[in-house]
């Protein structure tokens, strides 16, 4: 009996040793790695963006099934279509970022330009898909410099009449969303009988920024204060002796300079037109057409995930009362693409296709006051929690 007592006593220490061993050893590693992480140079160094872009690859059902290792209570929340994590092709994906079943992935280190047209699709609206996210214009500088003849035939609709409620809530004079266009030029090809592909719909006078003055106009008849920016960021390009490419570049110093100029400002629309065809841009609710929108955001932004709450939120509330109005919300970001789309600037920031070159300026301006509609639902919601939070 006294034998085996001292012998389970042993097996215990024992045990007990290798543990602490195990221990000691796996805090020196943890130091060692400190050591060296901080030690090699800058330029090698992990940084946030690495690590960010290592995990955005993973699918959020994967992080659920490794808590639930731990602690069996996740295993609820983990969904029932989701397969259990294979370890070894999740590490392949990390550290190559191609993926089997996406081959986009590996086409796109292959293919000359093809990683222009990489992106992620956050939401997906009706009908969205790789094959049916916007398009962006690319005008030589000659047609930017053409005077097409453009004709407006119809009469711009009236504003909605807000409801008792709505009429009594305002921003008191302050202009609290700053409304601008990137590129100002964009126009429509119902527009202007002379122009006959996307490439050539551009127009000094009749283009995406009459869209931005409607909706500033709506956003004023829900009560909150809105200005529609009239910089032509086309002249600015020609004075610095610019490109098109360098549009973004053009318009960053009228976004930070109405935000030094203004405090109020507190969201901040870059608008734009698509150049996918009418199919793709147009949705029929109750017998008329509308514009469709869909929200851009830039990947390599320090408010990328602040603005992509903006923009889903704005999302579902578009989608649930004018079901299949917004095409749903795209990251962009890598080589051969802005990334940033100068949302760096604010918290609130968000580039908006709104409809498309096939689209007629009516059809834009239904979605412009729809847009507003939603809009005033969520600002008022949103400055009453910041208030309850003690922001202003």
């Amino acid at each position: 009996m006294r034998s085996k007592f001292l012998s389970r006593k042993r097996g215990i220490i024992k045990n007990l040793y290798q543990r602490s061993s195990l221990a000691v050893i796996g805090i020196f590693l943890i130091f060692i790695a400190v050591g060296i992480l901080t030690t090699i140079p800058t330029a090698y160094r992990l940084s946030s963006p690495d690590i960010q872009q290592w995990t955005e690859e993973i699918e959020g059902s994967a992080y659920l099934y490794l808590f639930s290792l731990e602690n069996r209570l996740f295993r609820e929340a983990y969904p029932d279509e989701s397969r259990q994590i294979q370890f070894f092709p999740l590490l392949f994906q990390m550290a190559t970022k191609i993926k089997p079943d996406d081959p986009r992935s590996l086409l796109g280190r292959e293919i000359p330009g093809f990683s222009i047209y990489d992106s992620k699709i956050i939401v997906a609206g009706e009908g969205t898909d790789y094959t049916t996210l916007p398009i962006e214009s690319s005008p030589p500088m000659e047609v930017l410099e053409k005077d097409h003849k453009a004709t407006v035939e119809e009469k711009e609709p009236d504003l909605p009449e807000p409801d008792q409620l709505e009429k009594e809530l305002t921003t008191n004079g302050r202009q609290v969303v700053f409304i601008y266009s990137t590129h100002n030029r964009e126009s429509f090809l119902p527009h202007l009988p002379e122009a006959k592909i996307a490439d050539e719909a551009f127009h000094p006078e009749v283009n995406i920024t009459l869209v931005n003055e409607r909706l500033a106009k709506s956003l004023e008849n829900y009560g909150i204060g809105a200005v529609a920016d009239q910089t032509d960021i086309y002249q600015d390009l020609l004075k610095n002796n610019w490109d098109y490419s360098q549009s973004y570049q053009a318009s960053r110093s009228v976004v930070a300079s109405a935000i030094q100029t203004n405090k109020d400002i507190q969201f901040v629309f870059d608008l734009h037109r698509d150049a996918q065809p009418r199919e793709i841009t147009t949705k029929t609710i109750n017998g008329e057409d509308y514009a469709r929108v869909m929200f851009i955001i830039g990947r390599e932004n320090p408010n990328y995930e602040q603005n992509i709450k903006l923009a889903t939120a704005l999302d579902e509330m578009l989608n649930k009362k004018y079901p299949g109005i917004s095409r749903g919300v795209e990251a962009k970001g890598g080589p051969g693409n802005n990334g940033v789309y100068n949302q760096d600037l604010s918290s609130n920031a968000i580039l908006i296709e709104f409809g498309g070159v096939e689209n007629r300026l009516n059809e834009l301006y239904r979605t412009a006051d729809v847009f507003a509609e939603v809009f005033s639902e969520y600002y008022w919601q949103y400055k009453k929690v910041n208030t309850e939070e003690g922001e202003e």
